[in-house]
């Protein structure tokens, strides 16, 4: 397991988001571009396009590529705006292709600096959503701790207590 260095010269505590298209993501970015300006840290918003839209379309997976990997940009442009609205802070995006939890977990791994997963719950009777519950399933061997944020605080909650 990499060692974390988020306090030792030249590092900064990082904040992992990973960003979609839910409602409560908008949650836990709020919270953690919060957290990370209150702190000294820096955001990381990561967007994980699904390598499994591609398969069996030989041909044309490079320009279905191309289109995600557009749409991923766009989508991380639009919500950086908002982090700039609310925190003073500029984050940093990442897009990766693959399998979203194994994306997650390849990136701390990756990233010494990343401290803190941030997600939000969800907020509907189909559970905390297939993000959470993928990755608190093996939270005994995860390499950082998880904060979740209940999908349901305002800005003005999350402020507080942030």
């Amino acid at each position: 397991m990499l060692t974390r260095r988020p306090h030792e010269a030249g590092h900064k505590r990082k904040f992992l988001v990973v960003v979609d298209d839910t409602p409560e993501c908008d949650r836990a970015l709020i919270y953690a571009a919060r957290r990370a300006e209150r702190t000294n840290g820096a955001l990381v918003m990561l967007f994980v396009i699904d390598d499994q839209d591609f398969r069996g379309f030989i041909g044309v997976e490079q320009m279905m590529r191309a289109e995600a990997r557009e749409a991923a940009d766009l989508t991380l442009a639009k919500v950086a705006d908002r982090i700039r609205t609310v925190a003073r802070i500029e984050p940093e995006m990442v897009v990766r292709e693959g399998v979203r939890a194994a994306e997650v977990v390849g990136l701390i791994e990756k990233d010494e600096d990343i401290a803190i997963l941030v997600l939000a719950a969800g907020t509907g009777s189909d559970g905390p959503g297939p993000l959470v519950t993928a990755l608190t399933g093996r939270l005994g061997s995860f390499p950082v701790p998880i904060t979740i944020v209940p999908g349901t605080l305002s800005d003005e909650e999350i402020a507080a207590i942030a």
